[in-house]
């Protein structure tokens, strides 16, 4: 080998992360453990659209700090185009080899800033795109072409973009979510932060989501739990998330006669503490990519309960890890819950099948190592 093909194998590959902040979410936590994983073959720097977040503090802690490229609105101000050329430089004076975008609002400065200054750029499509209408959805699919790769965190979301965008096959990976074993057991061991309701012995389902959007299904989850009062069985549900939709679903319990049987935790941060506490999980969305709440609940040891969307059933394999329902339907929800509580033994075969699939599949080694592989062949083709 040419002593200068050392010399370039051996440089530092210098990449950028990109995402629009650093609030709780499924995709920031992903950045963050991608980026407390890498080795130290790279060169790291992290931009966002917003320098603001909770998640901001552990990039800090590894010696990171975000370079902020702010929309300030709309997409459609001339500040958009600012802020593409102002990145575009910024990555011609760093010197940027490849940059990875991670959610809708950063695409649309990542893409063209990343050709414009001669860098490769992968896009994260990391749902459905059921955010999106037709226009916005069309601009994201362009410049998903556009792109030099694409990663998918499961299967659905690759089936999606092959069949319904026309994304050329060989352009896409699919490398699922990677969970930290250690920590989040660690996290276990500590315990919980603060009390829980007293359930007074009751079993308990916990569901860990937001409250921003209509597409979390919170709703079909309070209608199961009546559903399961009225078969003379006594449930509790924690319910971990907040959100704008909160006071109409506290409303709903109420007027369900549920309100004693719910509990909403709003935000937590010991997670994987609550989820020790419980008998089983649920998420009832009416769309998914690969689910966070999900993997967790099921390293936790719990069967989960999931809708027939997107990387769920990918995850929980219907009767293997869990129990699979069509989403938007309270009564098979509630059927599933009865399930579950009828053979705790069932239970238990299933969360035991569910945690050592998280060991086998889902370990953050195996995430960060494919994303290391990916991000080598398609800047240096190794």
């Amino acid at each position: 080998m040419r002593r200068e093909d050392t010399r370039m194998r051996e440089a530092p590959l210098r990449l950028v992360q990109f995402t629009k902040s650093f609030y709780f979410g499924g995709t920031e936590v992903q950045v963050v453990e991608l980026l407390r994983g890498l080795p130290a073959s790279y060169q790291v720097r992290v931009c966002v659209l917003d320098a603001v977040g909770p998640l901001m503090e552990p990039l800090r802690q590894m010696g990171l700090e975000p370079e902020e490229f702010s929309l300030k609105g709309s997409l459609a101000s001339p500040n958009t185009l600012a802020q593409v050329a102002r990145m575009a430089r910024w990555l011609k004076r760093e010197r940027v080899e490849l940059v990875h975008v991670h959610d809708f609002y950063a695409t649309m400065v990542a893409v063209p800033a990343a050709k414009l200054a001669g860098a490769k750029v992968i896009v994260g499509r990391l749902d459905l795109a059921h955010w999106h209408g037709k226009a916005r959805r069309a601009l994201l699919r362009g410049l998903t072409l556009l792109a030099d790769h694409v990663v998918g965190n499961a299967e659905a979301v690759r089936k999606m973009l092959i069949e319904e965008e026309g994304i050329p096959a060989g352009k896409i990976s699919v490398i699922p979510n990677g969970l930290d074993l250690r920590r989040f057991d660690q996290r276990v061991r500590e315990g919980l932060q603060a009390p829980l309701p007293d359930t007074q012995g009751a079993p308990v389902v916990v569901h860990v989501a937001n409250m921003n959007h209509p597409v979390k299904r919170q709703e079909d989850l309070l209608r199961a739990l009546a559903r399961v009062r009225d078969a003379g069985h006594a449930l509790h549900a924690f319910l971990v998330g907040d959100g704008p939709r909160r006071p109409e679903l506290e409303a709903l319990a109420g007027t369900l006669g549920i309100a004693d049987r719910v509990h909403f935790l709003k935000h937590r941060a010991d997670v994987p503490a609550i989820y020790a506490q419980a008998d089983f999980g649920v998420l009832c969305s009416s769309a998914e990519g690969m689910s966070n709440a999900v993997m967790e609940g099921m390293a936790a040891g719990l069967p989960m309960v999931v809708t027939d969307v997107g990387g769920n059933p990918e995850l929980v394999a219907d009767g293997e890890r869990g129990l699979v329902v069509p989403p938007l339907k309270p009564d098979t929800l509630a059927q599933a819950f009865l399930t579950l509580l009828g053979d705790r033994e069932l239970g238990r075969r299933m969360g035991a099948e569910a945690r050592a699939f998280v060991e086998r599949e889902l370990s953050l080694t195996r995430m960060v190592r494919r994303h290391d592989e990916l991000y080598r062949r398609v800047v240096r083709g190794e």
